[in-house]
């Protein structure tokens, strides 16, 4: 599966895209004008998605790795 199709998973599951998360990962908590803060782990995140977005392991690495910058959306 390509990372798009992750991206586009997680939109059609819980209607948010990228940007969202990082604005609710702000108010988390997680991340500080749009950076991952550090010391925050990707448990931490995989923990908060799960729970309350009811995502998937790798999902919320997807998303994780947004945070962190490996990935952008339309990345393949």
């Amino acid at each position: 599966m390509s990372f798009q199709a992750y991206i586009d998973n997680i939109k059609t599951k819980t209607g948010k895209g990228p940007d969202e998360f990082k604005q609710l990962a702000e108010k988390k908590g997680f991340l500080y004008n749009g950076q991952l803060k550090e010391g925050v782990k990707a448990g931490e995140i995989v923990a908060w998605l799960k729970e309350d977005f009811d995502l998937g392991h790798g999902h919320s690495m997807a998303i994780f790795a947004l945070f962190k910058g490996y990935k952008k959306a339309g990345d393949h």
